[in-house]
């Protein structure tokens, strides 16, 4: 069961890539989906068993090795898969919401001249996730890690005949490359300081290096400090956290289906599983607890703020996502790792309901996502309108949405933390909570609401999508409306299902605290969120005029959110500018000094000494004769020089020889 949940959609990537052309489009497709909804029931399944006791299992946490993959030294690998609590979960959350893209992505893409590849391309993302959660060893967590990667590189720039999906996809490899070199560095540091890589060895020797020290450029550090903040580098690569977050708005250039499982299923969620997965480590280093929390809360503040004002419709969302990750990581920096995973649970259903809701808005607008440009098509498109209300409610965190459960819990979580950073991260939480009601209500009221801004023809011709693409949107609104109710007593409440999985000091438990803080605190985030929500009504729906308006009152601080906060022409005067001068010195050198000296220096002279000797092939035989009397006259002359000099003793012979010569 457990090797079918996670190999089926490696099945289905095998056949659709190798065998796609022979097989056809509609071949590829099925056995794609069917892989991926295979491994959905199968993770379901095991969901059942180890959470409540199946027949054989009684509930019990296992590891199944597979293989050995390396032996050296004293490091040895397996291929295995750990199937415990957290690693269900995040199965069934990936192949749920896999196998909802995988079938929506049928309709999505009717028109594109490669669907088998884009199929295959899904179900590779997909594999390369269960095989990062289900990981037992940080070695082949890496190998997932990495595969999400490439999978992501595929997927953003899979329409490659657009020179913007090619630079997202070039931007978004790079960026998480900086954050991959700090994990890689993070495992490395790991063995060096525990000598093995295995999970439960790991968690096991954590408690005792909690006084170990080690030497980092020269200086002497916490070693467990060290270690859990460059494992968390690699986290804020993938999950895109304030600093490496730069990639994630672009790769929006990737086909609607690619943005919804990367924002709610797989890669960017990675971050935050890896960082539960190691809260045996991260419970011993409070001071990588504490930057988890600060970048988490700044990160949920800064998105919001930039999400607020943009007007692409997928770029939105994107930016939702980055904020929505700033919470799971705050809670995680906190403690509350419960907390986190249920709201990663609760955002992958509304946030792929939200991103394959904007698909069907961009399929009806004949591929339009400027919201400037919408307006007025509520009627058109009624179902889908219906569903991205249902997902912007739960993402605003409206009772009793999903949202409303998972969200609430990691602000309160976050105030009973008691500490500096954790009050900063809840009242940053805050803030972001009213922004996210504002931008959910500013997108729905641009784009479905008041008189259109489309041209009559795009507007005219605009209609409801297919079954095909609407019914994965109505499984994903039950999530959304139903997830966050049915899993919080699992997740937060008194009955947790975690039990060792998700290590937490008692002194840290937060989530147990959370249900004890003032009641103001419990409501507090319920009234921005209908502040937000009241806000973005009143300026995208009853006084249209005052967006304009505060945008001329407010120009400095629009012009910051509207741009992005400048990260990425701060990178690009601090990163891109010196690097292309380098590389202008660096080609200037190697042409004129390296191959100068080298092989175009010894190529022309090569050249200039033949163009000389061609001088002597005139075709004269007195040029000849002449040529050969002067080459032998330098003959003599040096024999004589030497027997004059005494250099070297000549023969009796020789002397003997060139005085007949010269007779």
């Amino acid at each position: 069961m457990e090797i079918v949940a996670v190999f089926a959609p490696l099945v289905g990537f095998l056949l659709a890539f190798l065998f796609g052309k022979n097989m056809g489009d509609k071949g590829a497709q099925f056995v794609t989906c069917s892989g991926i909804i295979v491994a959905a029931i199968c993770s379901c399944i095991l969901f059942i068993e180890v959470l409540f006791g199946g027949a054989d299992h009684a509930g019990d946490p296992r590891t199944i090795t597979l293989m050995t993959w390396f032996n050296s030294g004293t490091l040895a690998v397996d291929w295995a898969l750990r199937i415990d609590q957290l690693s269900i979960i995040m199965m069934c959350v990936v192949t749920i919401v896999s196998s909802c893209v995988h079938v929506y992505s049928v309709g999505y893409m009717s028109h594109d001249k490669n669907k088998a590849r884009f199929m295959s391309y899904l179900s590779l993302f997909s594999f390369a996730m269960l095989m990062l959660v289900t990981s037992d060893n940080l070695i082949q967590l890496f190998f997932g890690w990495e595969g999400v990667g490439v999978a992501s590189y595929l997927l953003i720039g899979f329409w490659n005949h657009k020179d913007s999906a090619n630079a997202a996809s070039i931007k978004a490899f790079l960026v998480n490359r900086v954050g991959d070199f700090g994990l890689a560095l993070g495992i490395f540091a790991t063995f060096f300081l525990f000598g093995t890589v295995q999970l439960d060895e790991l968690f096991a020797a954590a408690p005792d290096a909690t006084e170990r020290m080690m030497n980092f450029f020269g200086f002497e550090f916490h070693a467990l400090t060290v270690v859990c903040l460059l494992l968390f580098m690699g986290a804020m690569g993938k999950s895109a956290q304030l600093g490496l977050h730069t990639w994630l708005p672009d790769a929006m250039e990737g086909p609607t289906p690619v943005s919804a499982l990367i924002h709610a299923a797989t890669m960017v969620t990675a971050g935050v599983f890896l960082v539960a997965r190691l809260s045996p480590m991260f419970e011993y280093a409070p001071m990588a607890l504490m930057v988890v929390t600060v970048v988490g809360g700044l990160t949920a503040f800064v998105a919001a703020t930039i999400g607020m004002t943009q007007f692409d419709i997928k770029r939105v969302i994107a930016y939702s996502t980055m904020s929505q990750l700033g919470y799971m990581f705050f809670a995680l920096g906190v403690s509350a790792y419960g907390a986190a995973i249920f709201h990663l649970a609760t955002h992958a259903f509304f946030k792929a309901l939200l991103f394959l809701g904007a698909g069907s808005v961009i399929h009806a607008m004949s591929d339009e996502q400027d919201m400037r440009k919408m307006g007025g098509i509520w009627k058109k498109i009624p179902t889908t309108y219906t569903l991205m209300w249902i997902g912007s409610l739960a993402l605003a965190g409206v009772p009793f949405f999903s949202g409303y459960y998972s969200k609430d819990m990691i602000l309160e979580a976050a105030y009973a933390d008691h500490s500096w950073f954790g009050e900063l991260a809840f009242w940053l939480g805050i803030a972001a909570a009213v922004m996210t009601a504002f931008y959910s209500a500013r997108l729905l009221f641009m784009t479905f609401h008041g008189k259109t801004r489309a041209d009559k023809e795009t507007f005219d011709h605009a209609h409801e999508s297919p079954p095909i693409m609407l019914v994965p949107l109505m499984i994903l609104a039950a999530g959304a409306i139903f997830a966050g109710y049915f899993g919080y007593e699992m997740f937060v409440g008194h009955h947790q299902i975690w039990g060792e999985t998700l290590k937490v000091l008692p002194a840290n438990d937060t989530v147990t605290a959370a249900h004890h803080v003032p009641l103001w605190v419990k409501k507090l985030p319920i009234v921005m969120g209908v502040v937000g929500l009241f806000m973005g009504w009143l300026f995208y729906n009853k006084f249209v005029s005052a967006p304009e308006k505060a945008v001329k009152i407010f120009k400095p601080i629009h012009k910051l959110f509207f741009n992005k906060w400048f990260f990425d022409e701060l990178y690009h005067k601090l990163f891109i500018v010196p690097s292309l001068w380098f590389g202008k010195v660096f080609f200037k050198s190697d042409k004129h000094i390296v191959d100068g000296l080298g092989p175009d220096g010894f190529a022309k002279a090569s050249y200039g000494f033949g163009g000389l000797l061609s001088r002597f092939q005139s075709g004269y035989v007195f040029q000849y004769a002449f040529i050969m009397m002067l080459g032998l006259i330098g003959l003599i002359s040096w024999f004589f020089i030497k027997m004059d000099l005494g250099v070297e003793p000549v023969t009796d012979a020789v002397v003997e020889t060139t005085k007949k010569v010269g007779e």
